[in-house]
């Protein structure tokens, strides 16, 4: 079987099966196998109550101690009963799971498997996984993988699948050149997938990871080198000049530029008058004035006769940008004439804008990714701002070349990469920083605390609803058995509505819903419809509404610090002291000692730098960080060595073979033409 082979031609796969992997975006073996597992399960040997440490996953053998009780809150029915080793007790729950209260007979023996947590000096377990000791041996000193699932589809379902199809796909031959291989040790490709789907052991694991890692990073590597060669020294057709437009505009703003704000001016409006064209990212923590920037620059084009793009991730934050403009058109008498171009406008109110786009009358059109649509005709485009969610690379450039456009490029960041990395990871950009926020920010009150705390939270969370404030609670997971013992958005959204008051309006977001239902929730969110949004880290950007104040994460030691930054950036956006909640479901000292980091400082390139510290390659099974760089396995943190690596490798092959078409690269050649056309889906090229 080969790549774009349909999974339909694999045994024990119909139409309704299909259907089922279709949801996961899985159509082709191809597809399958770089599917790779969420997280993996370790089986190790059980322990008895007394021998279960409180934030780690164990298998307890014992028998259930005295009667199951039963009851029901609200929507949900609750089993709880005690177990014990003959020494030691702990407390069970089930959530919806009646049938177990036949099955759980006072001195049956099972073995339980889960995360021990700690109330006080109680030790209790949630909805953990029940075994006999028979059926547990079968899984004795076994790394088995765990898949992001959907309704109707099994995990077991999931790991048959992709052991047949491993068994039936046709790997390609070797396409690095053997010195590749030999100086990055990294093993055959075959090898590594089929170990990222059924190690024997953590260090096979770790090996097969490195090589997809690298692949990743190689290829999107490869194609970064070929932007910066496609961009240099593009002629500036559109050179500009300071008006009087942008002066005024800084003398009427009720707050001065930050040193920092004035150096990167400076930068983007030499950059705008120069003989080549900009191609510039500004890299700024969250809060430290990147937007104001990007005005200021759009200022300068439309102040030259010129029109400029703002694309933003969201139609929310695009209309929230667009409603900002307006009012500094109406409060300053700026040269502004903006224009909204959004997907979910209607056909008449599309025309309209492309109408005043084509003609010249709009000089500022911010938007989504319409902005790029063949449909949209500009007069003058001379300037693209975008943000971190939409790198504007090569293809867009081509579709606004075929325009006769070639406008300069703006792209802002508040993704903390330390410099490093940086100049790695954005090697087709001159990079600005604006490494200083504004006097006036409120610094973000935070605490790290363990799930014992939870309750004071709640108490906490209704009483900033009270005062009129909203809140967001993030989880790492939809929906419950993506991963195993963490909160999900779905069941702990209806957990809120039994801890808070009635009052207090609740919402759930994530990644699988409808882009309209997205953009409806966030909407909602905003205009204060919605006291509190469980999500997951798809707020990460994206939606600014200064009237948030409490930001929790649960499950936080899943998380990358600088991430964990990130999300603590939605808050303190507002005049009311905001804090953050990092809530960790493991005690152990290392976890709470990284944590505690985000107590320290609420500078995002510190955090970031320690991040890289602390997160080795062995850091496995961590949300990903996410941000611009799209990814499926590797982490640019977690992962830096191996990303210096690759960067290293792309050089010395581009610099012996630039266009590779040597007889020793031809394979390579033909894998990262097929790699970024239809393997990895690289958001930000």
């Amino acid at each position: 079987m080969e790549y774009n082979s349909s999974i339909i031609q694999l045994k024990g796969i119909g139409e309704k099966t299909k259907t089922y992997f279709e949801k996961l975006g899985i159509h082709t073996v191809g597809e399958l196998i770089t599917n790779y597992p969420r997280d993996y399960e370790q089986y190790a040997a059980p322990v008895s109550v007394a021998g279960c440490v409180p934030g780690e996953i164990c298998a307890v053998s014992a028998q259930v101690a005295g009667i199951v009780s039963e009851k029901k809150s609200g929507r949900l029915q609750i089993l709880s009963f005690r177990i014990t080793d003959g020494k030691v007790s702990m407390r069970m729950t089930f959530f919806n799971m009646p049938f177990l209260k036949k099955k759980l007979k006072p001195g049956s023996c099972y073995i339980f498997r889960g995360r021990v947590q700690r109330y006080g000096s109680e030790l209790f377990m949630e909805q953990p996984k029940l075994y006999t000791a028979a059926e547990y041996d079968h899984y004795l000193n076994k790394l088995m993988p765990i898949y992001s699932l959907t309704k109707g589809l099994t995990n077991l379902t999931f790991q048959k699948t992709v052991l047949q199809a491993l068994g039936k796909y046709q790997f390609p031959a070797e396409y690095y050149p053997n010195e590749i291989i030999e100086e990055n040790e990294l093993l055959p490709e075959r090898e590594a997938i089929e170990a990222l789907h059924f190690p024997k052991d953590f260090e096979q694991l770790k090996l097969a990871r490195k090589r997809v890692v690298f692949d990743e990073f190689f290829a999107f590597l490869y194609q970064l080198r070929q932007n910066s060669l496609q961009n240099e020294g593009l002629p500036n057709q559109y050179q500009m000049f300071e008006t009087a437009d942008t002066v005024r505009f800084l003398e009427k703003l009720p707050f001065p530029l930050t040193k920092a704000q004035k150096k990167v001016w400076q930068e983007i409006r030499d950059d705008l008058s120069s003989q080549s064209c900009m191609n510039r990212l500004i890299q700024g923590d969250v809060g430290s004035g990147k937007t104001i920037l990007a005005l200021l620059a759009l200022l300068m084009t439309a102040s030259n006769g010129y029109q400029g793009a703002l694309m933003a991730p969201t139609e929310v934050l695009a209309m929230q940008h667009y409603e900002t403009v307006t009012q500094y058109v109406n409060r300053y008498g700026i040269c502004f004439k903006p224009v909204l171009l959004v997907g979910s406008m209607n056909s008449k109110e599309k025309k309209a804008a492309y109408e005043k786009i084509a003609s010249g009358e709009a000089n500022l059109i911010i938007g989504t990714h319409a902005l790029i649509q063949d449909k949209v005709s500009y007069r003058s485009l001379a300037l693209v701002v975008t943000d971190e969610q939409h790198r504007f690379g090569v293809r867009q450039r081509e579709s606004l070349a075929e325009k006769g456009e070639m406008p300069h490029i703006l792209v802002m960041s508040a993704t903390p990469i330390p410099r490093t990395l940086a100049i790695i990871l954005y090697g087709d950009l001159k990079i600005s920083v604006v490494d200083e926020l504004p006097a006036d920010r409120k610094p973000i009150k935070n605490c790290v605390v363990n799930t014992s705390y939870r309750s004071k939270a709640y108490r906490f969370i209704a009483g900033q609803v009270a005062e009129g404030r909203q809140v967001y609670v993030i989880c790492p997971q939809v929906e419950e058995g993506e991963l195993e013992n963490l909160e999900n958005v779905v069941d702990y959204t209806e957990k809120l509505r039994h801890e808070l008051p009635s009052s207090v309006q609740i919402a759930y977001l994530h990644g699988k819903m409808r882009p309209a239902e997205k953009n409806r929730i966030m909407d909602a969110f905003a205009n204060h419809s919605i006291d509190v949004l469980v999500s997951t880290t798809v707020i990460e950007v994206g939606i600014n509404v200064p009237n948030a104040t409490v930001m929790m994460v649960e499950n936080a030691e899943r998380f990358g610090l600088a991430q964990l930054h990130q999300l603590r950036g939605r808050v303190g956006r507002g005049a009311h002291q905001s804090y953050c909640i990092f809530v960790s479901s493991q005690d152990k000292e290392e976890t709470l000692e990284r944590l505690s980091i985000l107590n320290r400082s609420n500078d995002g390139f510190y955090i970031a730098s320690q991040d890289l510290k602390l997160r080795g390659p062995g850091d496995l099974f961590g949300i990903r960080q996410s941000g611009e760089f799209s990814f499926r396995v590797g982490d640019i943190y977690s992962d830096a060595a191996i990303l210096k690596q690759a960067s290293d490798a792309v050089d010395r092959v581009l610099a012996d073979d630039p266009a590779l078409e040597k007889e020793t690269h031809k394979l390579l050649k033909d894998h990262l033409s097929f790699a970024l056309s239809n393997n990895i889906d690289f958001r930000t090229i």
